[in-house]
């Protein structure tokens, strides 16, 4: 009986999928549900009379999501390699798109509506097409990528196009996240740091000076994360909130559900600032689980990426990975007042239908080139 339960046990393990990355996905996701639901419970009570309304529609999402990731997780990750250009055009017409027949909230134009209901923000489509763009045109230009005009600037110049419509919104955030993804991607494929460095000292940062000096709301939230307090009832409110949710917590928490601060402090707390109820209820050891849990993603994702068959497997790993654990750094460095705000979502965790079903998309990409490393071997 002993023997023919280690057996068993040893199948298991050599089952070709990434078990430990599999399990990784379903534990943040199972947690950020949770958390979904005590921090929006409040918010979807004074909006709409059902405390579990934003809760059932993110939930909608992870199912159709995990569907989706088992469907992708079985479709050779090659396949996306042949259309690798198709998906730049594609990311390009949908970011076109939403000044035209885009629906403002909040001062942006990101969401197309289909129905009053159903919204797409085709910001979160578009950091996975770009994905798989550069993955391809980095495979194709390998050889020419340790030079400065045919690798380096030729390939960055090619995202101009994509960041401009993202400014255009604006969704500086998102903006943040896909410049991070290309330029861990161009390096990993055989671009030279320091081209980054030189060109980034050179333009990026007065680039970047620019764009926060000459927007009001980008400058305003720069000198309310230097001094939160000058201004507590108003543009500092919401990461002082966040701080006193967070200091709240403790080493244990308050217990789940047991959130003062999601009840109408914290604006929206289903959103950005979901980590800082994480906090206060889950306490200091609820975020070092969930910090673990990101951190052991990021493992497999790279382990993934180094053991893929091809150049193009890897990258894609390498990209996937990326975008998570650029959100993750930054939407904590935010919610811990860290640097200043940036309306950067939580993955697995922060309300939005559209992010959530597309990153378990990728998901299923990432676990597709598990599968691929793992036959290799």
């Amino acid at each position: 009986m002993a023997k023919k339960k280690g057996k068993s046990f040893s199948s298991f393990l050599k089952n070709p999928i990434d078990f430990t990355l599999l399990i990784t996905i379903l534990l943040l996701l199972s947690i950020g549900l949770i958390m979904l639901l005590s921090a929006s419970s409040p918010s979807a009570l004074s909006e709409s009379g059902n405390s579990y309304s934003y809760f059932f529609r993110q939930a909608i999402f992870a199912v159709a999501g995990l569907f989706m990731m088992w469907v992708i997780s079985n479709i050779d990750f090659r396949f996306y390699q042949k259309y690798y250009k198709l998906a730049y055009v594609v990311a390009f017409i949908l970011l076109l798109a939403v000044p035209f027949i885009g629906r403002e909230v909040n001062g942006a134009k990101r969401w197309i509506y289909v129905t009053e209901t159903l919204s797409i923000q085709p910001s979160e489509l578009v950091k996975l097409l770009m994905i798989i763009f550069y993955a391809g045109i980095l495979v194709k230009n390998r050889d020419e990528l340790n030079k400065y005009g045919k690798g380096f600037l030729k390939h960055i110049i090619m995202i101009a196009p994509i960041i401009v419509l993202l400014l255009i919104e604006p969704h500086f955030s998102a903006s943040i996240v896909i410049v991070g993804i290309v330029a861990i991607m161009m390096i990993i494929a055989g671009c030279k740091f320091w081209h980054f460095l030189v060109t980034g000292s050179v333009v990026g940062v007065p680039l970047g000076i620019g764009l926060i000096v000459t927007s009001p709301y980008r400058l305003q939230r720069v000198t309310t994360f230097l001094d939160p307090w000058k201004d507590a009832t108003d543009t500092g409110w919401q990461v002082i909130q966040s701080l006193y949710a967070i200091g709240s917590g403790g080493l244990f928490g308050a217990g789940l559900g047991e959130s003062k601060q999601k009840y109408l402090y914290i604006p929206e707390p289903h959103n950005d600032f979901i980590f800082s109820i994480l906090a206060e209820e889950l306490g200091f050891i609820g975020c070092a689980v969930v910090i673990i849990l990101f951190a052991i993603f990021i493992w497999r994702g790279i382990l993934i990426a180094m053991k893929s068959p091809d150049m193009f497997g890897s990258l894609v790993a390498i990209g996937i990975t990326a975008q998570v654990a650029i959100q993750v750094i930054i939407n904590i460095a935010v919610v811990t007042s860290s640097m200043p705000a940036t309306g950067m979502p939580l993955p697995f965790f922060s309300y939005g239908g559209t992010s959530l079903f597309i990153l378990l998309c990728e998901m299923g990409v990432l676990l597709n080139i598990s599968k691929a490393g793992a036959k290799k071997e």
